[in-house]
């Protein structure tokens, strides 16, 4: 199979790196809108560079695109339209109209499509809906969720990144609908500038809280934050009627008791996405390989991605109005 890479930046580099060691890929070409990034990735990967996207995408039997945000919905439709077996890192597009349009027209295609949702094919993540559907923890009482990021990102992001729940906590929105197979039917949320008085020149928030009241009566309660002074921390803890389960907590887990007599975390904190889930990407891009042959349906469809951003759609609004927002006031 020869796999086209658009895309030769950071979460490219890792793309890149993972598909060359990805069995059944025997070629990777890789291209890139700036010159000399994909020739200068392909010399590390190793991988040959095409001197523009219609020439990596005439060769490939599949595409994964890791190129910027606002660059998603173009490929897309660049890809279907040539019938190339399509992987796109999240969102689908940059706004929601443009989202659910997308989608119809992925569908309408009938190419085999995969949305990058990565949590889904991290080890703990996949264990804890292993034991929700198998009964092992009996009635979900509730969730909390957590996503902090070790360090803010860069001004020029934040106009574009369409505010903290579009951008970060669409990750736990997805993880949240994927692990209890539930759908979200409200939710609440708040923020506050606690730490970068940058975020509030956007109209944006560093620090923000969410709860999600789910259609079966599971509750949900979520923390995000863009600055954790230790590292990257991402945790999902389940209550249950019989058990209770978390993800993320381990020797690497920037947090640590007070209590006395308990020891500090073992290891090192994980420093950033890449690092804490790279097994992950390698996974996901694995069932992508065998998604583009017609061997499997997608693990994640382009619907997956429309919900979880709908649920962004509702926080953000339940933010800016200070309301509780059901998820029947989003366009579907």
């Amino acid at each position: 199979m020869r796999v086209a890479l658009i895309g030769a930046g950071r979460i490219g580099h890792l793309h890149a790196r993972l598909l060359a060691a990805t069995a059944g890929i025997d070629q990777l070409v890789v291209a890139d809108a700036i010159d000399g990034r994909a020739a200068a990735l392909a010399a590390e990967v190793p991988g040959a560079a095409a001197d523009s996207i219609d020439g990596a995408l005439g060769a490939a039997d599949a595409v994964v695109i890791a190129a910027s945000t606002d660059a998603h919905a173009g490929l897309i439709r660049t890809a279907i339209e040539r019938g190339v077996p399509t992987f796109c890192e999240k969102p689908l597009a940059a706004d929601l109209v443009d989202t659910l349009q997308l989608s119809r027209e992925i569908d309408a295609s009938g190419v085999p499509f995969q949305l990058g949702f990565q949590r889904r094919f991290d080890p703990g993540y996949r264990e804890a809906r292993r034991r929700i559907e198998s009964g092992e923890l009996g009635t979900i009482y509730a969730l909390r969720l957590a996503g902090h990021d070790p360090a803010p990102p860069h001004e020029a992001y934040i106009p574009a990144s369409g505010g903290l729940f579009r951008d970060f906590s669409i990750h736990d929105f997805d993880i949240l609908r994927w692990l209890t197979g539930s759908e979200v039917q409200e939710v609440y949320a708040d923020g506050a500038v606690r730490g970068f008085e940058v975020f509030a020149k956007y109209g944006d928030v560093d620090t923000a809280v969410a709860t999600l009241r789910l259609r079966d009566g599971v509750l949900a309660a979520m923390t995000v934050a863009r600055h954790d002074p230790l590292g990257y921390d991402i945790r999902a803890e389940i209550f249950g009627s019989r058990d209770s389960i978390a993800v993320g907590l381990g020797p690497m887990m920037p947090l640590r008791s007070v209590e006395p007599g308990v020891p500090p975390p073992a290891e090192a904190p994980w420093s950033s996405f890449l690092v804490r889930f790279e097994p992950a990407y390698a996974a996901e891009l694995e069932a992508f390989v065998a998604v583009a042959r017609g061997a499997a349906p997608s693990p994640c469809t382009s619907r997956d991605g429309v919900e979880a951003l709908r649920i962004a759609e509702a926080a953000t609004r339940a933010l800016a109005e200070h309301r509780l927002v059901r998820l029947e006031e989003i366009a579907s």
